[in-house]
């Protein structure tokens, strides 16, 4: 039997490494896009966008607000919750406290009650989404506010965050949330600064892609009823501009929460977070490029599809870069640098330094974005919620 000439079999070889060497980059660059370039890209566009303000209205003009908390195991914080917002700067006669126990086992739905709520609603075990749907169809105020019973509101909150209604192409405005108790070794802080930056950004810019339980807000009208395994922080923006409402980002709205004190409570919390974002991703609509225009269809893509799609991309460097050795310096050195990056993260147990935790943080976030995916297509994601460790 003829064997191939040696030119040929060399030339496929050449061709294949061209080929590995193609995705490695690809992928390197897609994850350096993902995590700084698109913060870079905002900004530029944010320079481009017309200049938008909301103007903070004045008593006469502020509108009716129901506020929205549901609760499940809340007894220790819920007099608490209900206590800051009797507080808050607007007008009494136009703000509504609800109360949702979605099945709470202990005493939250009477201390509610005696707290002063201005209705108490106890419904049998069914999830966060479908006690804030029967908050929604009880509620007597013209915007619908939601919050989380650990969740302290700054006095002018409810204030700033209803100011952006003032334009009625707005049907969804989130405020800012600044983590508290930050003595453990989550590094969860500095990574919701930068993502309340990209925020701040998108929002200058068109619409953000996604907010937060602590403090947000939607017309009564603008609001959705989805999936129950599918929460209000990721599919809620999108779906509006789907609506044609914009989604805006309020970062004078401020409310603070107490965070996950480890970084193993972090990366459950995110892989339980994960579990709930897949179905939006998957089946939820936020792939279908229907109701985006071209701007809002690459600020999906950039801030959420990719991030989602890091530990794959992740995967792909490693095992593209190991085959890669030889083939020149530049591939021993990126080699090393993600064997340091995993070598810190590992250290980070038992040496706690900033830079070895921020490490430790990266990996195991980033890992729990697949752990979720995993827990979703085998098990399934159930409708209810249990308040994540020692944020209580």
């Amino acid at each position: 039997m003829a064997r191939p000439p040696a030119g040929s079999a060399a030339g496929t070889i050449r061709a294949a490494v061209t080929a590995l060497a193609i995705v490695f980059w690809v992928s390197v660059g897609l994850l350096l896009y993902a995590h700084l370039g698109y913060a870079g890209l905002l900004v530029l566009l944010a320079r481009l966008a017309p200049a938008r303000s909301a103007t903070r209205p004045d008593g006469s003009e502020l509108p009716t607000v129901s506020v929205i908390v549901a609760a499940y195991a809340e007894q220790e914080v819920i007099a608490a919750r209900i206590a800051n917002l009797r507080a808050l700067e607007y007008p009494p006669d136009r703000l509504e406290v609800i109360i949702v126990c979605d099945g709470s086992p202990d005493a939250t739905a009477d201390r509610a009650r005696q707290a002063g709520a201005d209705l108490v609603l106890e419904l049998p075990r069914g999830g966060k989404i479908r006690a804030q749907d029967a908050g929604v169809e009880r509620a007597r105020g013209k915007i619908v506010a939601f919050s989380d019973a650990n969740v302290t509101w700054d006095a002018d909150a409810l204030v700033r965050l209803v100011a952006p209604f003032g334009d009625p192409r707005v049907g969804y405005v989130c405020g800012d949330v600044q983590l508290v108790g930050q003595n453990g070794d989550n590094q969860e802080g500095l990574y919701w600064r930068y993502e309340m930056t990209l925020r701040s950004l998108e929002s200058r810019v068109h619409s953000v892609t996604g907010g937060n339980g602590a403090i947000y807000a939607t017309r009564r009208e603008a609001y959705l009823v989805v999936d129950p395994i599918m929460g209000h922080d990721l599919s809620f923006p999108f779906q509006m501009v789907k609506h044609g409402w914009r989604a805006v980002y309020a970062a004078d709205a401020r409310a603070s929460e107490k965070m996950v004190p480890t970084l193993e409570g972090e990366f459950a919390r995110k892989r339980r977070m994960m579990g709930h974002t897949w179905p939006i991703v998957v089946r939820g609509g936020m792939l279908s490029p229907r109701g985006y225009d071209p701007v809002y269809a690459l600020m999906i893509a950039s801030h959420r599809i990719l991030r989602y799609l890091s530990p794959f991309l992740h995967v792909i460097v490693l095992a593209t870069n190991i085959v890669l050795l030889g083939q020149g310096w530049v591939y021993a050195v990126t080699l090393a640098l993600q064997i340091a990056v995993l070598l810190a993260a590992l250290a980070a147990r038992a040496i706690p330094a900033r830079p070895l935790l921020v490490a430790r943080y990266y990996v195991l976030t980033t890992a729990s974005l697949a752990a979720g995916l995993w827990d979703w297509l085998v098990r399934g994601t159930p409708a209810g919620w249990e308040p994540a460790e020692g944020t209580r």
